[in-house]
């Protein structure tokens, strides 16, 4: 009896000591985090939506932490490449991922096997952005809003057509899932990326696309396209007097976010840190005008506002996926 008393004590001492070791490095890793670079890796090319907000948000928070923060895009094979990145580099609060939801939500959806696993290999740090989309119409379209092109729709089963940056994009589902709604019938003619798809809406050969408001700008001033609605949950200080397609179709909500994640594994005192910094710049009045610039929206929401958030686009896309009729790839 007494050696199992002595022996539990051990246990207790040692369980104390690892708690009290775990604290100090904790506590020593917060007074001197970071103490030098940090590095975002973007699942993308340079130019895209993650890729924006990654180097707008990298150069302000290089300035508050006083390191500079560097953006290493590691494209390919639907985020795998970024995913090995970010597993084999150490998980010491240096290194993190800046995405877009089709690595989280449109991925798993579209391809049977995906090497990386969202829950398993990551945690949420900072939901940093949103970028709605907007459904522009051609001028011949007798449509000046929403209800009246769903009228329209109706009265021309499968005779509209959509184009959009190519089967499974957010441009794609996101007009799937306004079909499957309102039992729509319009043709999608995809198209290798807004490079190729918006040309087409303006010259007329399919009726409407969604795209990101600076590809369509310059052409809604021209009065070459008409915005009837944006894909988001919530009208946008970008375009106001744009209605929000939620405002016909309740709960509608598939405007792009855009995030940063660590690896499982993080110290949480360095998640916290880059998290409340996420959060700081995305107040900065340059910041928001910066991203409003190029059409997005800043947010800066907490760890958990990010977890949440990508829970309920993973159930959205998926469904929109679904009703796509899009059959899961190798």
């Amino acid at each position: 009896m007494k050696s199992i008393l002595i022996q539990r004590r051990r246990l207790l001492q040692s369980v104390a000591f690892a708690v009290a070791a775990t604290g100090a490095v904790s506590s020593a890793l917060a007074q001197g985090y970071p103490n030098r670079s940090i590095k975002f890796i973007v699942p993308y090319s340079a130019g895209g939506l993650p890729d924006t907000v990654a180097r707008i948000y990298a150069q302000r928070l290089g300035e508050r932490l006083g390191q500079p923060v560097v953006v290493d895009n590691k494209p390919g094979a639907n985020g795998v490449v970024a995913a090995q990145a970010m597993a084999s580099s150490p998980k010491d609060g240096y290194t993190f991922l800046v995405t877009d939801g089709s690595m989280f939500s449109i991925n798993p959806a579209l391809y049977k096997t995906i090497s990386y696993d969202y829950k398993r290999d990551f945690v949420p740090v900072s939901l940093a952005a949103r970028a709605p989309l907007y459904l522009a119409v051609h001028p011949k379209i007798p449509a000046n809003n929403l209800r009246e092109l769903i009228a329209l729709a109706k009265s021309k089963p499968g005779m509209l057509t959509y184009g959009s940056s190519g089967i499974g994009s957010t441009h794609h589902l996101s007009m799937e899932a306004f079909k499957a709604s309102l039992s729509l019938d319009i043709t999608h003619i995809p198209f290798k990326g807004t490079g190729q798809s918006v040309p087409a809406l303006i010259g007329g050969q399919v009726d409407m696309l969604f795209s990101a408001l600076p590809s369509l700008s310059g052409f809604v001033k021209a009065g070459q396209v008409r915005l009837i609605g944006n894909n988001a949950g919530k009208r946008s200080s970008q375009e106001p007097n744009v209605p929000t397609l939620a405002e016909v179709i309740p709960g509608f909500d598939f405007a792009p976010i855009v995030g940063v994640l660590a690896s499982t594994g993080t110290p949480q005192v360095a998640i916290d840190r880059i998290s409340a910094e996420m959060t700081a710049v995305a107040k900065q009045p340059e910041t928001i005008q910066i991203l409003s610039n190029a059409g997005i929206e800043a947010i800066g929401g907490s760890a958990s506002e990010y977890g949440r958030a990508i829970v309920d686009e993973n159930e959205r896309l998926g469904k929109a996926v679904y009703s796509a009729g899009i059959k899961q790839q190798e």
